[in-house]
């Protein structure tokens, strides 16, 4: 059964006659006949009885024009809804984040410039690890997130946002406080203050550690970074955090920062979604001004490298 079977079954229902239905949905009198001719076959009854004059309904007929009416209503309905959404105001919008340092800052901006573009649209967020987040996009449960990169998992796509590097923190009253790079068995003699497992973060540094041959003491593992950095600001241990979510604490003297010797963890942030997806309106402005965003940050971030860069390349005295 068909949208355009019933329009035709309705249109002939309501005129009275096959010539008026046809006219009334634009094809000839032969198409709706046989448009017809299949409906009765699917539905094993006849809908009409061709008088004279006009044409009459059958029982089955009767009690199919009801529901037709029922159906094309809700079709029509479905339609204008859908193109509703597809439009400049409305959508649906659920936003995953494995990252708290974008959850705090960037995404409320992004989220104020989306509602302005789609005041009516309806969005959710989330928080998890980069791969729970990930799980949940291919589940249909998500439509896109920020996570860690890379991504492995089949049928994801993702596109990069930011690149930075990690360095180790520290609280400015430790030992080392004055060095400016220290190696991976200093670190792994350290008790570390590390990202929960699952993320692409705490992969990344487990992996340093696996190919330096070293088994770090690991004394805590904590879901956010304002947490990890809290926790080394009160010497409870020694954190790897990527450089730009700690600039503010070590600018205010609260936290000091270490190279890693040796080592280069460039951290990718990056927004995941289905491959092949088919992109919303509303999904792709939200793409849109995120790319905006951050291209806009890498503007304004200073070309020169700190001193702390520098002394990195130039350093390799072993803490």
């Amino acid at each position: 059964m068909e949208i355009r079977q019933l329009r035709a079954f309705t249109a002939i229902a309501e005129s009275g006659t096959f010539t008026a239905g046809a006219l009334r949905v634009h094809i000839t009198q032969a198409a709706i006949s046989m448009q017809i001719r299949q409906l009765e076959i699917e539905l094993g009854a006849p809908l009409f009885i061709r008088a004279p004059r006009r044409v009459l309904l059958t029982e089955a007929g009767e009690a199919l024009l009801e529901r037709a009416h029922r159906i094309l209503r809700e079709h029509d309905a479905a339609v204008a809804e859908i193109a509703e959404l597809a439009g400049a105001e409305r959508g649906r919008l659920r936003i995953g984040s494995a990252s708290a340092m974008v959850s705090a800052d960037p995404l409320p901006k992004i989220l104020r410039e989306l509602r302005e573009r789609h005041p009516r649209a309806e969005v959710s967020i989330a928080s998890g690890t980069s791969q729970a987040l990930v799980h949940q996009i291919l589940a249909g449960e998500l439509d896109m997130a920020f996570v860690s990169l890379p991504v492995e998992a089949r049928g994801i796509q993702t596109e990069v946002l930011s690149r930075d590097e990690l360095v180790a923190i520290a609280s400015p009253r430790h030992k080392l406080a004055k060095q400016r790079v220290v190696s991976v068995f200093t670190l792994a003699g350290e008790k570390l203050i590390l990202g929960e497992r699952g993320g692409n973060t705490r992969r990344l540094i487990d992996g340093l550690f696996e190919e330096a041959g070293e088994h770090p003491v690991v004394a805590m593992e904590l879901s956010r970074l304002a947490a990890i950095k809290r926790m080394v600001e009160e010497e409870m241990g020694v954190g790897i955090v990527p450089l730009n979510s700690a600039r503010e604490e070590i600018a205010q003297g609260r936290l000091v920062a270490w190279w890693i010797e040796g080592a280069q963890i460039n951290w990718e942030l990056g927004l995941a979604k289905l491959a092949g997806d088919y992109d919303s309106p509303i999904c792709q402005t939200f793409t849109r001004i995120c790319k905006q965003h951050f291209n806009s940050q890498k503007s304004a971030a200073p070309r020169q490298k700190t001193k702390a860069s520098q002394g990195k390349r130039k350093r390799s005295a072993r803490a």
